[in-house]
């Protein structure tokens, strides 16, 4: 009963990696088939499933060196290749090499995103991400288009935009920008309720308008990084100002 037992622990994560990674494959689908919604839904329900597997194997301790290697095989096809795909076939095809270059871009620097983190996953990386984590990058991707498409713009504008999106992201995932991890979650632990509540309300204004709401968290999240790292640049030159200010008093007084 205990190896049957521990045998379908192990299964249940290898099982929502499937999940994204069957989700990303309906995404290559669908784009081909140019229902460019449906495939950025389809990203988005395959970084669900990427974060649930993380999450059940650890609250199982079922983790195991196939499974690590089994998540970023999936995660290369569902947050390199599937958004590169979709985001080629609805902005960048018009541009020629040039745009199946820039998608391929997006595709390399997320590959090496996903191989740098499985070297640091330990040290480095425990608590906060170093460069824009390769799904936060999809689903800004996933979400840009959903939001062109409830804006309703005449067609055209994408070509500009998405381009120069495309360069900034490929930047931040292979960048030294760090961004918060969300492992911490000991204040969530200790206001269980509070916490559930801000859940609940977090899904019903997703609900009322996904393509608003979705599009304001993945951009948010993309530019906290930056943000971050500016404002701690910051306060080290300031602090070091500052030492530099009482280490000169010091000798003045000492003179």
């Amino acid at each position: 009963m205990r190896r049957r037992k521990g045998k379908g622990i192990y299964i249940l994560p290898n099982l929502l990696t499937s999940a994204s990674l069957f989700c990303a494959f309906y995404a290559m689908i669908a784009t081909i088939n140019q229902e460019f919604s449906h495939a950025a839904i389809a990203i988005f329900v395959s970084c669900i499933f990427d974060m649930l597997d993380g999450r059940v194997a650890r609250m199982t301790h079922s983790c195991s060196k196939f499974g690590v290697e089994y998540d970023s095989l999936s995660d290369v096809i569902a947050f390199g290749v599937a958004p590169g795909l979709l985001v080629y076939m609805w902005a960048l095809k018009g541009y020629g090499k040039f745009g199946w270059l820039a998608a391929f871009l997006f595709v390399a620097c997320g590959a090496l995103r996903l191989a740098r983190f499985n070297i640091q996953v330990d040290g480095v990386q425990k608590k906060q991400f170093l460069g824009l984590p390769v799904p936060a990058a999809a689903s800004t991707i996933a979400a840009s288009i959903l939001f062109y498409t409830w804006l309703g713009f005449p067609g055209g504008i994408q070509t500009v935009l998405m381009p120069i999106l495309i360069y900034i992201l490929a930047f931040l995932m292979v960048s030294d920008v760090r961004y918060y991890s969300f492992k911490d979650l000991g204040y969530f632990k200790g206001r269980p309720f509070r916490s559930t509540v801000a859940a609940i309300m977090l899904l019903v204004i997703i609900f009322i308008e996904h393509e608003v709401t979705l599009f304001i968290i993945t951009f948010g999240y993309a530019l906290s990084g930056p943000v971050y790292t500016l404002l701690s640049r910051k306060k080290i030159m300031i602090e070091d100002m500052d030492r530099s200010r009482e280490n000169s008093a010091d000798q003045d007084g000492h003179v």
